[in-house]
């Protein structure tokens, strides 16, 4: 019969993780309903880190990279943008409306980087709706290769 153990040290998350989680887990969805709109919805996106650098993808079709703002600072990044609807316009009231699940309006994301980066390169890459943020790491970060001398 096995027993579960509580190992406090190994189960505990950190503050940090726990925030994400309650961040990420109560994202704003969109309703069903023809009133419904997905303002200030969080954006998905996917984070990673590179011997180099941290890089940053969202999906973002229907949105014109015109219409996208990103902002960074030494600890965050910040993805903004407004998805428009014909179910925004003037003649959308007349309409008979059967179903209206496209998210409309604004979303953010702010995103915590994982490391010191250098802001003075970031890179933003646009194509086919997938946005991409290279961003590479401070140099003091990076890690630094030692020749060993024999005597």
């Amino acid at each position: 019969m096995a027993v579960n153990v509580w190992r406090p040290l190994e189960d505990m998350m950190s503050l940090r993780e726990a925030m994400d989680h309650l961040f990420e887990s109560s994202v704003v969805r969109p309703g069903r309903t023809a009133a419904a709109d997905a303002s200030a919805a969080a954006l998905p996106v996917d984070l990673y880190e590179t011997k180099d650098a941290v890089v940053i993808q969202a999906r973002v079709p229907g949105v014109s990279p015109d219409e996208l703002e990103v902002t960074a600072t030494e600890e965050t990044v910040t993805i903004q943008g407004k998805l428009a609807s014909n179910a925004l316009s003037e003649e959308a009231p007349q309409w008979q409306w059967y179903r209206r699940e496209l998210w409309t309006g604004n979303f953010s994301r702010v995103v915590t980087l994982p490391t010191r980066v250098d802001l003075n390169k970031i890179e933003a890459n646009f194509s086919h709706g997938l946005l991409t943020l290279h961003i590479p790491k401070a140099e003091e970060v990076k890690p630094k290769s030692i020749k060993i001398t024999v005597k």
